[in-house]
């Protein structure tokens, strides 16, 4: 295992800082009690360390009241919770060929199940949605945009801010789906208009996984569809209204919530900005070297601006899958093949007729050494195609 290369970070970082596991381990051997429930020093300080999580990452994505930050399982999660908790009967929901399916299934279930009207928004042949396709696509019905950051597939970052800026004006609620961007890339929701953001803990804001939520603006009404335990007004007979009760029930991941709190601070002190300059050098380089091999064909990989370290990739001659397995089993380098569950991505540079393609995510902990090995696999492999 030492010896893994691993190229598989958009899926999940890994390793992960040691101070993240330092700090789970240590916090839930001294404080793995439920917070908030008691008045004991241990649940105090736990509750403590959650809040504290929280006035971070309300802060990482400029937000003002850090009990608008709720926590979940993942991003699917969150966005389950908010797309069902903002649609109702008779919506139209924009969103676009980028997305995951954890936003792509939902609003398909609220279609197929006659609540809302959902439209795709095209990306061009590098990646990018234009911002004036949103405007076309507005109705007087239009509840919702909902918009993926970046992409996991190709790695596209998307103009966010002209997009909210559209959707301030139409006073449409745009909903971002931040997984592959939150920890990566600044993100302002104020400044670019962004009503709801969804995370994920365990890709680039180097947590564990389990551990997810949102960020949800003032005025955004967004009901909740979960009921149960908040350990506060427990003779209330329904589900809180208050954040962050109104998103959360039950007890909290305490543990996610102790390494997200890790990771965060690793981020911050290292430097977002730092961090992507130095992953997307690698990218750059393993691009760069791809374009030279023969056989070997990039999507939507142009250029360097907007994106994210995230490169796909063909062998003409053979089956994505048979690359990765050979990547896997002859190279020992981790890469993830297939539709990355983002299958309206595929369709749109034409590869999901094929079963997808090789993606290969740089990250944190990869070095020049690793993006050298992995050039000089894939050329060994173009080598002996068909």
């Amino acid at each position: 295992m030492s010896d893994l290369i691993y190229l598989d970070n958009s899926a999940t970082t890994f390793p992960k800082p040691e101070v993240v596991y330092d700090f789970m381990s240590d916090f839930y051997r001294k404080h793995g009690v439920n917070p908030g429930r008691s008045g004991f020093d241990a649940a105090i300080e736990t509750e403590e360390i959650v809040h504290s999580t929280r006035k971070m990452l309300a802060d990482l994505f400029n937000g003002d009241d850090p009990n608008r930050l709720t926590f979940s399982y993942n991003a699917s999660d969150s966005l389950n919770m908010i797309i069902q908790g903002l649609a109702e009967r008779g919506d139209h929901i924009i969103t676009t060929f980028l997305e995951h399916n954890s936003v792509l299934r939902p609003l398909h279930h609220l279609q197929i199940n006659g609540v809302a009207e959902i439209t795709h928004i095209p990306f061009d042949e590098n990646g990018y949605v234009n911002p004036d396709d949103f405007k076309k696509e507005m109705k007087s019905n239009t509840k919702m945009v909902v918009v993926n950051h970046s992409s996991n597939v190709i790695g596209t970052i998307q103009p966010l801010a002209e997009i909210g800026r559209i959707c301030k004006e139409k006073g449409v609620i745009f909903v971002v789906d931040a997984s592959q961007s939150a920890g990566a890339i600044h993100i302002d929701m104020k400044a670019m208009g962004i009503d709801v953001v969804v995370f994920t803990g365990h890709k680039c804001l180097m947590g564990p996984t389990g551990i997810g939520g949102s960020y949800v603006m003032e005025n955004v009404p967004v009901k909740y569809t979960r009921f149960g335990g908040t350990g506060v007004r427990s003779a209330v007979k329904t589900h809180l209204e208050e954040f962050p009760y109104r998103l959360e029930c039950g007890t909290l991941n305490i543990v996610g919530v102790a390494g997200l709190n890790a990771g965060v601070s690793w981020v911050n002190e290292q430097g977002m900005e730092n961090l992507h300059k130095k992953e997307m050098a690698l990218w750059t380089k393993l691009r760069d070297a791809f374009h030279q091999i023969e056989g070997v064909i990039t999507y939507c990989a142009n250029n360097n601006k907007d994106q994210n370290p995230v490169l796909c990739f063909n062998v003409k001659g053979f089956e994505a899958g048979d690359v990765g397995t050979m990547l896997d089993v002859d190279y020992n380098i981790a890469t993830r093949t297939g539709l990355h569950c983002a299958p309206k991505v595929h369709e749109g540079i034409g590869t999901f007729d094929i079963h997808g393609t090789v993606r290969m995510s740089v990250g944190p902990f990869n070095t020049e050494d690793h993006i050298n090995q992995a050039i000089a696999a894939v050329k060994e492999i173009a080598s002996i195609r068909n």
